[in-house]
């Protein structure tokens, strides 16, 4: 055998750490995670000085993103994060045409018209063919460009009169979402911000808002479908009442309708709801085809009832890239993909196929709103699980008045009045629709005042942490102002939450639950504290169910043996054991009525549970989950 010599300083020079060259092309050996990142952080605030391969490039990125919240499970956001594969092909096939080429991609252009007609249609814009609409890269930019023709048009009536024209303001809820407020701000107008009631359910009180109405009010902007608790606000009312302001004082305030939500939800479900532009002092509405109108993040829509009530003056005309070209928008390049999947969804599913999904939203928003309030620990600010007329604020009231510790959830009726409507004029899907309130598929809740008085230490806060542990993410916030003392949790329920997954939901709001009140805030005070659990030898704060501390929180750890003690004793608590029976039930229950009598069967939880649980030792037969579309 031959063996050629060896250096050892060399042998020695290469095991050394460093870079070390073995092969000319270090392309050959690069792996995605055995790359120089590997052990050298990624530069996040410098610009990087050398290139990485594609492999490792996609890989960092991509294990980062990682530590994102699941789409599927996010349920504080309004934005669509499924859609069908076909679709996802759509977009990859033109996710490199920029929308603004009109001349270069004119097969977009008659898709994005399209759109546009399919829309004035279905917010029943008048016959003569008037009307006129773009795409916006959400219903934010929409807004902004409803509100700016708004203030335009005022500006010109003004000035026609030879009248001050430097205070403009608009009138809108303090419910409304903050691209609503941005638009004032970003272009110099006082927004008048009514103040929600739980009268008015924590939308705009329409006696109020015409108060504030004076000669520089350049609108107002009503809301189909309130973020906060997805209630409509009247449309068709504060339309009227304007008219008669008109009729007093010669103000015309024309209404602008931010149907972000609602515009893809009233349409199909409530068609006799009238808030569009059968409305006639509805000049312009902007819908969000990326929430109900089930595309992905990227494309908004903005329509005016006619060319007449869009200023010449915003609209340009372009000529630079190969032809005439008009356009209203607050950018320019946009991707044409969204658009085109927009329309992807409107031939795809047509009325009949938006209807069922809503309808199949709405079905499931309203099992989890009434699982939530047969536990005995929530009641449901939202209504749409209620009958039509029957609201959180008419039965709070009736709750107070009938005393001796009633709660809402006592106090409503939830099926034997649907069932009695079965058996006459009310049946199938447009007969539930009918005997509900109208509304988003949005569940509203919070912790009943009862609850709060047993467990004043187990906070709503500490339920959406605890959840985001299961991987849901909800939401837990104050109302608007006038009602800010009031925290709420938010599920908003689309079209990927289906029934397994609110039988997924509940199981694990259930879990938290017992978790915090087995502690009776123990959980909540070390996850919700803005201190730390332990500081130096301190033991943790213990609460009991007074409130107040168990325990001295200055001894020594090995000295906390009272405490725990006492803590025991509190594991131990009858009230508590019994709580957590019911919840044991209380689902298991809720999926056997849907199950057996669809919809209609249900009946007030608290009137059921105990002979209704009699037989959950048995299989659970799960109610079947509508999430597949309309062939």
């Amino acid at each position: 055998m031959l063996i050629k010599q060896i250096d050892a300083e060399k042998v020695l020079n290469c095991a050394r750490e460093g870079k070390v060259a073995l092969r000319k092309d270090p392309g050959i050996h690069s792996f995605s995670h055995s790359s120089r990142y590997a052990v050298t952080d990624i530069p996040k605030f410098t610009f990087p000085e050398v290139s990485a391969t594609p492999e490792v490039a996609y890989q960092l990125v991509h294990d980062e993103l990682e530590f994102d919240g699941k789409p599927l499970m996010n349920c504080a956001s309004f934005v669509s994060t499924w859609m069908e594969p076909q679709a996802d092909k759509l977009i990859m096939e033109n996710i490199n045409k920029n929308l603004a080429d009109q001349d270069e991609y004119p097969a977009a252009q008659v898709v994005h018209g399209r759109c546009v007609s399919y829309l004035a249609d279905l917010w029943k814009a008048p016959k003569d063919g008037n009307a006129v609409g773009t795409a916006t890269g959400g219903s934010s930019e929409a807004i902004m460009l409803g509100g700016l023709a708004l203030k335009w048009r005022w500006r010109e009536a003004r000035q026609k009169e030879g009248k001050d024209t430097s205070k403009p303001n608009i009138i809108m809820g303090a419910n409304a979402q903050v691209a609503l407020e941005k638009f004032a701000r970003y272009f110099d107008v006082e927004a008048r911000l009514i103040p929600v009631q739980c009268e008015t359910n924590f939308t705009i009180d329409p006696e109020e808002a015409i108060k504030h109405i004076d000669e520089n009010t350049i609108g107002m902007f009503i809301i189909l479908g309130s973020t906060y608790t997805g209630h409509f606000e009247p449309v068709h009312q504060l339309s009227q009442m304007l008219d008669e302001v008109e009729r007093r004082t010669g103000i015309n305030v024309p209404i602008h309708v931010d149907a972000a939500s609602g515009g893809f939800v009233a349409p199909f479900l409530y068609p006799d709801l009238p808030w569009s532009f059968e409305v006639p002092r509805v000049v312009s509405i902007n819908g969000s085809g990326h929430k109900f109108g089930l595309s992905y993040a990227g494309v908004g829509w903005v329509l005016w009832r006619d060319t007449a009530y869009l200023p010449r003056g915003l609209v340009f005309e372009l000529h630079y890239l190969g032809g005439a070209e008009e356009t209203y928008t607050l950018n320019f390049s946009r991707p044409a993909c969204f658009v085109v999947t927009q329309y992807y969804n409107f031939i795809r599913l047509g009325r009949e196929g938006y209807k069922r999904i809503h309808t199949d939203s709405l079905s499931n928003a309203r099992l989890l709103s009434r699982s939530l309030e047969a536990t005995g620990v929530f009641e449901l600010l939202s209504d749409i699980h209620r009958r039509r007329g029957e609201t959180y604020h008419g039965l709070l009231k009736q709750a107070r008045e009938a005393g001796k510790g009633q709660s809402v959830n006592d106090i409503q009726s939830l099926g034997d009045e649907f069932q009695a409507g079965q058996q006459g004029s009310v049946d199938g899907v447009d007969g539930e629709l009918a005997f509900y309130n109208a509304g988003l598929p949005v569940v509203t809740f919070k912790f009943t005042d009862a609850f709060q008085k047993d467990y004043p230490t187990v906070t709503q806060a500490a339920i959406s942490l605890l959840l985001r542990v299961r991987g849901w993410i909800v939401p837990n916030y104050e109302l608007p102002p006038s009602c800010e003392t009031v925290e709420i949790l938010r599920v908003v329920v689309r079209e990927s939450m289906s029934a397994d997954l609110v039988d997924g939901f509940m199981h694990d709001t259930i879990w938290a639950l017992k978790l915090l009140t087995e502690q009776n805030g123990v959980g909540a005070s070390i996850l919700a504290s803005q201190d730390p659990q332990v500081q130096g030898n301190r033991t943790p704060r213990f609460y009991g169910q007074d409130g107040q501390p168990i325990g001295d929180t200055n001894e020594p750890k090995q000295q906390s043996n009272t405490a725990m003690q006492q803590m025991t004793s509190m594991l131990h608590n009858e009230k508590t054991k019994a709580l957590h029976d019911k919840w044991n039930k209380t689902f298991v229950w809720a999926r056997k009525q849907m199950s057996a009598t669809g919809e209609y069967g249900w009946k007030l939880a608290s009137q059921h549970l105990g002979k209704e649980h009699e037989a959950t030792g048995k299989q659970d037969s799960h109610h079947q989950s509508t999430y597949a579309r309309p062939c």
